[in-house]
């Protein structure tokens, strides 16, 4: 049986530690696939149970040096692992940073002091050794498997530098008696030390701030709920409950899980799934859903979907999973990192060499200086870093204005899309039938409203609620003398001796009503709009006639202006009728509609679109769409929708405005010129940087890069691809 699951990973300083990882698992039999992100440090993780186990692939990724917290005991969460490595990281910064900057003067300003050198080797010794450990047990852990990454450079231009000049320390006389100078780089070594913590340090605040929005999403649910065993209320860890379990609901309390409301009702506040403001009575038998708010009553519920499937977990899981998937530009990054690190090894060894065989003064040594000085610059956490900071702070800033995006690859793909399709019902429109007019006849009293309101409150018509709704200002009902329902046909009441009949014109029309001309014209005129009009009459006079429509959303007109302003096409399509369709084309400004298709002619008409060179965007919301939405080159599902749009989109749009359409096109474009910019930046400063380190510039102008002014200029190039990266929150 096949098993997916995103497990968080320690122990990663850099991308090629990611790669390393993902190699790592990738190669273990009976791992299908496997994803390794380091700017969130997960794995997501696909393998049959039958060859190997989550044990298994753990024991497997600590022999490189690295773990899998496979154990939900271990940490609660993905963030948790996170905060708990930057809280110890800041701490490491911190220390070496106290240590080194005495290290800095001395080597800098009194180097003559006595016993400086002593000084500075003692000081030095701990941050590289202590607060710095990491960088040479993971490189070791590696060169026992044949590999590199960026702690390999980090590892072996600091160890050089603090091994040579603790030899200049002890053994001063040894260069003395040749002529040389014996310096010491203990603050090169110190310094670069703790600039690569402090950046580190800077990078996982700024990472950590991308994962706002899913905390926030995670912090619907509680962590505690109320459960009713033989009468009795036993508090559980939401974690701990399983199927079938009844839980009790007390008013204001978030509701846990998904369930079937057993016992009571209330209202409760749907808002976070649905983006209405206005509670929904839950009665029983009706279903709830986790992180969803009671208002006033109390009930209990039979949980349904626990864990990992509740709906709210699903949305928790999506985010997580487009925060650590990557996109094709990622991938070509992690195929050149892979290489990186052995290929400034080597040009590292060629810049000794060269240097050596020069014949300049203290060849030897100036060849290792610069040596040093190339693996420190080189350190790939800028190229690394590119797109996964980008892709992260893309999704938060998605997630906080209640739009998900399921993978990295949805990015790249919604900078091309030239033609929009849009689902009619519960897309353009409300996808609730609403009254949008009333029509009243000459002998139409105020007070019959009240009469209407209570006649309607009976009635078990799909639209009979519109119509109560629309009176919503007769609270006080009239109590009915009778009441008679007609199916199909409508309802029949009395008070004080008056009939009152509300239903359609045949139906009325048969029993002998008086046709009052000027609202029948009306009547037609709505009809002409796909409109459905139900007549009420008062002792067989007609009094109203309700014009009954499903309303075009508030910002669905300007959506589609705005969209066709950013130069993309939009289509319409329908399963209503004609006439329905030409009116709301015409009132939102669509020129390309069709009505009355079924599922598969959406779908043949997104492949005759794309047939025709377009990048199709499909929108819906329902079943029917499914087939349309898979077909789509982005599919964008409405929150409001049923699961199957929702579970086959790449966006969804969990408050199904479609205002945010636009925003979610132009979100993508930045993101993908975001990434660009990384990647230039990314790749200018290596090349540029590791010639300059190797000394090219020193025969004609005699400048060699310090290594320690090498290592707080990496430093600054991987907080700088970050912050460029969080301009996009």
């Amino acid at each position: 049986m096949t098993q997916k699951k995103e497990v968080p990973v320690t122990g990663m300083s850099c991308a090629a530690c990611a790669i390393s990882v993902e190699k790592t698992l990738a190669k273990k039999p009976g791992v299908k696939n496997a994803a390794v992100n380091y700017a969130n440090q997960s794995a997501w993780i696909e393998w049959d149970e039958k060859a190997t186990s989550l044990d298994e692939l753990q024991k497997e990724v600590q022999s490189s040096g690295y773990d899998l917290i496979i154990q939900d005991k271990d940490v609660d969460d993905l963030e948790d692992i996170q905060n708990q490595a930057y809280k110890k990281l800041k701490q490491r910064t911190l220390f070496a940073g106290i240590l080194a900057f005495p290290v800095f003067l001395i080597g800098m300003f009194w180097m003559s002091m006595p016993y400086g050198h002593f000084i500075m080797w003692a000081l030095t010794t701990p941050v590289l050794f202590v607060f710095g450990n990491q960088f040479f047990r993971h490189a070791w852990t590696l060169a026992k498997k044949g590999q590199t990454n960026m702690d390999t450079l980090v590892a072996l231009s600091t160890g050089i530098a603090y091994i040579y000049s603790t030899f200049n320390t002890f053994f001063p006389e040894f260069l003395e008696s040749r002529g040389i100078e014996p310096h010491v780089y203990f603050e090169a070594a110190a310094v670069i030390v703790f600039f690569i913590l402090l950046g580190k340090s800077l990078e996982s605040g700024a990472k950590s701030g991308t994962g706002a929005a899913l905390k926030k999403l995670m912090g619907l649910q509680p962590q505690e709920l109320t459960v009713l065993e033989n009468n009795k209320e036993i508090i559980k860890k939401t974690i701990e409950v399983g199927v079938g379990e009844i839980i009790l609901i007390k008013p204001g309390q978030k509701i846990p899980l998904d369930g079937k409301v057993l016992n009571g009702d209330s209202y409760v506040n749907e808002s976070m799934l649905t983006g209405e403001p206005i509670p929904v009575l839950k009665k029983t038998g009706e279903k709830v859903f986790a992180g969803t708010i009671n208002q006033t009553g109390s009930f209990t519920f039979t949980a349904e979907q626990v864990g990992d499937n509740t709906l709210l977990s699903q949305i928790i899981q999506r985010v997580k999973a487009a925060q650590g998937s990557k996109a094709p530009v990622q991938k070509l990054v992690d195929k050149a990192a892979s290489i990186f690190v052995p290929t400034v090894l080597v040009i590292g060894l060629i810049t000794l060499l060269i240097w050596g065989f020069s014949g300049a003064e203290d060849a030897w040594l100036r060849g290792m200086l610069a040596m040093i000085t190339v693996l420190v610059i080189a350190c790939p956490c800028a190229l690394g870093l590119a797109t996964p900071t980008a892709i992260m702070a893309a999704m938060g800033n998605g997630a906080q204005m209640g739009v998900l995006i399921k993978d990295a690859e949805s990015l790249e793909k919604g900078k091309k899309i030239d033609t929009l399709v849009l689902d009619k019902t519960g897309t353009i429109t409300e996808g609730k039938p609403q009254v949008t007019a009333v029509y009243h006849g000459e002998k139409w009293d105020d007070g019959d409203a009240k009469i209407l309101a209570a006649l309607e409150s009976r009635s078990e018509h799909p639209l009979a609620k519109a119509i109560v709704e629309n009176l919503s200002n007769s609270e006080d009902k009239k109590e009915l003398d009778t009441f008679k329902s007609f199916t199909g046909k409508g309802v029949l009441g009395s008070v004080n001796g008056n009939e009152y009949r509300i239903g359609n014109w045949k139906w009325l029309e048969a029993t002998g009503v008086a046709p009052d001309l000027t609202l029948l014209k009306k009547a037609e005129e709505a009809s002409d709009e796909g409109a459905t009009v139900v007549f009420a009459t008062k002792n067989n006079d007609l009094v109203a006639a309700f014009k009954i429509q499903d309303p075009i959303k508030a910002d669905s007109i300007s959506a589609i202006q705005e969209l066709k302003k950013m130069g993309i096409t939009i289509h319409m399509l329908t399963g209503d009728q004609q006439k329905t369709a030409e009116w709301v084309a015409r009132d939102v400004g669509i020129e390309h509609f069709k009505a009355e298709v079924l599922p598969q002619d959406k779908a043949a008409y997104i492949q005759n679109l794309q047939d025709q060179g377009k990048k199709v965007a499909m929108a819906g919301d329902g079943i029917n769409d499914s087939e349309a939405l898979s077909l789509a080159d982005l599919s964008i599902a409405m929150g409001q929708g049923t699961d199957i749009a929702m579970d086959i989109a790449e966006v969804t749009l969990v408050q199904s405005e479609l205002s945010k359409i636009p925003r979610t096109l132009e979100l993508t474009k930045k993101t993908v010129k975001i990434i660009r910019q990384n990647l230039f930046w990314a790749f200018i400063y290596n090349i540029i940087g590791i010639p300059i380190a190797a000394g090219v510039l020193f025969p004609a102008f005699g400048f060699m890069l310090n290594p320690m002014i090498a290592g707080a200029a990496m430093a600054l190039s991987s907080v700088s691809v970050v912050t460029n990266s969080l301009r996009l929150r």
